[in-house]
């Protein structure tokens, strides 16, 4: 995810990085040279007059804008739900390190809370790539131990199975009655917060926008644009070139953004910066335990016009 500082208006208009015009060309280029062809032809193909004007345009363009409008609400809700599950995560985990740090026992009962740290901040990036679909071995064997690596590694679901290990050393404590019913409950809340979190994002990526809406909309934007030109010759000349492409510019961008955002755990410049947020979250618990925090990942770039 690229996150800039404010800018003036004039600076904005130049933004390349991170906008979707790069992904467009293509279709831009095809736009002006559709306009050139009916604007040299006066509208005509095979020698034969569209008969279009600017109203049914009009008509189409009120639906278009409506469609467009509902099916970017619904990329924003899941880029929303989506930020808002780590939002959750972080303060869960954050919680429960303090807790584990208060109310759990020193080393000598055979619980070790730097394992337990360990474990809480690999089931985060295990998560991480599980949404990305990329290899955690290397993020994992910074914090498990080659046996347990061994054993997470030939599990599907890598968080639950940390998160399962997670109860299990809880489990233990209560078993040697080292902790409270009460101190393991308060704990399990957060365990629980944190399997919430894992099934939501499991949620956004496993259940994406019907594939319906997207085939629609990209046949209704593109048939607009093509038609256009045409519609628009008629009327304003030469300029129908300027016109459509800006038209077109907006629409297609429109439909972009909203299939760049609906998978908001992806790798793309506008999709949820996951590797910022993951260490965020491993710093603030290796901080809570008095352990050295890794550099900080700052999902920020330079401004660039170019």
């Amino acid at each position: 995810m690229i996150v800039r500082p404010k800018v003036n208006w004039l600076r904005m208009l130049f933004v390349w990085n991170g906008s979707v015009l790069q992904s467009i060309i293509p279709q831009l280029l095809f736009m002006l040279m559709l306009s050139l062809l009916a604007l040299a032809t006066s509208g005509r193909i095979f020698g034969g007059k569209m008969l279009l004007n600017t109203a049914p345009f009009t008509l189409m363009g009120v639906s278009l804008a409506i469609f467009l409008a509902f099916r970017n609400t619904a990329s924003y809700d899941r880029y929303l739900e989506a930020r808002n599950a780590w939002g959750h995560l972080l303060v869960a985990t954050r919680s429960l390190t303090s807790q584990v740090m208060c109310y759990l026992p020193q080393d000598d009962v055979g619980f070790q809370r730097k394992v337990f740290v360990g474990r809480m901040i690999a089931m985060i990036y295990a998560l991480k790539h599980q949404l990305r679909k990329t290899d955690a071995s290397a993020d994992l064997a910074r914090y498990l131990p080659p046996e347990e690596l061994a054993e997470i590694q030939s599990k599907h679901y890598k968080p639950v199975a940390l998160i399962n290990k997670l109860h299990a050393s809880l489990g233990d404590l209560q078993r040697q009655q080292a902790i409270s019913d009460h101190t393991l409950w308060l704990c399990n809340q957060q365990l629980n917060e944190l399997s919430a979190v894992v099934g939501a994002c499991e949620r956004i990526t496993n259940t994406p926008i019907p594939f319906v809406y997207g085939v629609l909309l990209h046949r209704t934007v593109y048939a607009y644009c093509i038609l256009l030109p045409f519609g628009l010759v008629d009327t304003i000349g030469i300029i129908t070139p300027l016109i459509s492409v800006f038209v077109a510019y907006t629409l297609i961008a429109l439909e972009a953004i909203a299939s760049e955002i609906a998978e908001p755990f992806g790798t793309e410049p506008n999709n949820l910066a996951l590797d910022a947020l993951t260490r965020t979250i491993e710093r603030s618990i290796l901080e809570l335990n008095g352990q050295a925090m890794p550099d900080e990942t700052v999902a920020r770039q330079r401004f660039q016009m170019t």
